[in-house]
């Protein structure tokens, strides 16, 4: 983290022409806008795996269909998420979250009222294209509003995502039964959560129009979806894209499937959702201090080998005896999804300066999210096709041991541009 610290300590901060009352309450208005948004992140994600089974009995899906619902984030993180920068340039990076804002809230509100699998699918993706422009812009805006504070920021906002992730997971069930049962009150409600980031954003979008313009970083983030044509020819560049589909890849594959594989393995709805709230309640902690560690070190393939025996290990529990020692499973791939925040730094640290950490970040985001989308229809189709869990899971396991070989080459000590 300390790179990304140097880096933004050029960039004044957007509020340092007000007083300091006024320039401190706008700090704070900053804080809990990003803060909110983080939590935003995933819940329209991971709600949906807990009662996945209601959902596929309700619409009567198949499971190739499923495996295509888990794979809809990677495809709007690649594709819509490519066009946020250029709505910052044109409207301002405040306005664009806000827009995306108020896409989740009407997706995650509209989506459990239908009663058409292709409407369910779309507004699915309307709240996952709200979600794909704030993963895009949320790092320039914290740039741009805590240019000296850019590590705690992004700590706090990595604690913030994976606690969002946590709760939707864990409370899915329980707010299903409370409710009678219904899973679409279940998913219904994080509607009222996204709800809350909308006065927030449109305070700051106000705010900004007023003081005339998009502030400074704009270009930081418009640069982070232009590929130069030297990292297309870059080895470690291609190592960090194949890394980070891969890594993406598998954690949609638990998102979507693991409370699945564990009520296959006679497990309670409840419990499963609690098992998979587990995986992303560990990434809370470790998400920090694995960032402040792989930041100090000038080779992370260890780091990423290391996470990913953990996978592997967790794969293959799952694969031997699923439900003997469930928690020791999903804590093993808890760490393994500890491979996102890896994948973040080693982009940091791979840009020679910070316009080439932008450009890297965008062609290893870009290219990963659509490496990513066809892992979740493969395990969904095996699934369909061999009525249970073992042929999947060999799959995600070959995944696995080609993402540490990719982890291995893209976090060599070197650096691009």
């Amino acid at each position: 983290m300390a790179s990304n610290e140097r880096t933004s300590a050029g960039s004044p901060p957007l509020d340092q022409h007000m007083s300091g009352g006024v320039a401190r309450g706008m700090r704070r208005l900053g804080v809990a806008a990003i803060l909110v948004a983080a939590l935003n992140l995933r819940p329209a994600v991971t709600s949906l795996g807990p009662v996945l089974e209601e959902v596929r009995d309700s619409f009567g899906m198949s499971g190739t269909v499923a495996g295509l619902l888990t794979s809809i984030p990677a495809i709007c993180f690649a594709v819509i998420g490519s066009t946020a920068p250029r709505l910052a340039r044109r409207h301002g990076p405040d306005t664009a979250i806000l827009v995306g804002g108020v896409a989740l809230t009407l997706g995650l509100a509209l989506r459990p009222l239908v009663a058409d699998t292709v409407l369910f699918v779309s507004l699915t993706a309307l709240a996952l294209a709200g979600i794909a422009i704030a993963n895009v812009l949320l790092p320039a805006v914290v740039k741009q509003r805590f240019p000296q504070r850019v590590g705690a920021m992004t700590g706090l906002y990595s604690m913030a995502l994976n606690a969002g992730a946590s709760a939707a997971a864990a409370v899915t069930v329980p707010l299903t039964e409370a409710f009678g049962g219904s899973w679409r009150y279940g998913l219904g409600v994080w509607a009222v959560l996204a709800a809350l980031s909308v006065p927030l954003w449109l305070t700051l979008a106000v705010r900004r129009r007023r003081d005339g313009g998009a502030g400074p970083g704009t270009n930081a983030a418009e640069q982070a979806t232009t590929a130069g044509p030297r990292l297309t020819r870059d080895t470690t560049a291609w190592a960090l894209a194949v890394y980070f589909g891969l890594q993406a890849s598998s954690a949609y594959i638990i998102i979507g499937w693991l409370s699945q594989i564990f009520r296959d393995a006679g497990l309670s709805a409840e419990t499963a959702g609690l098992l998979f709230s587990g995986t992303s309640l560990l990434g809370v902690p470790l998400s920090f201090a694995l960032s402040a560690v792989a930041g100090r070190l000038p080779d992370q393939g260890v780091i990423a080998a290391a996470i990913g025996l953990c996978g592997l290990a967790g794969y293959a529990g799952l694969w031997a005896a699923p439900a003997d020692a469930p928690w020791v499973w999903a804590m093993l791939l808890g760490v393994a999804n500890c491979s996102f925040p890896l994948a973040l730094t080693m982009i940091g640290m791979r840009g020679k300066d910070s316009a080439t950490v932008a450009r890297l970040s965008g062609f290893v985001q870009g290219f990963g999210y659509l490496l990513s989308i066809p892992g979740p229809v493969i395990v969904g189709a095996l699934y369909q096709h061999d009525h249970g869990w073992r042929a999947p899971l060999v799959f995600i396991m070959l995944l696995t041991l080609v993402q540490v070989g990719a982890g291995l080459v893209a976090g060599r000590n070197r650096q691009i541009g």
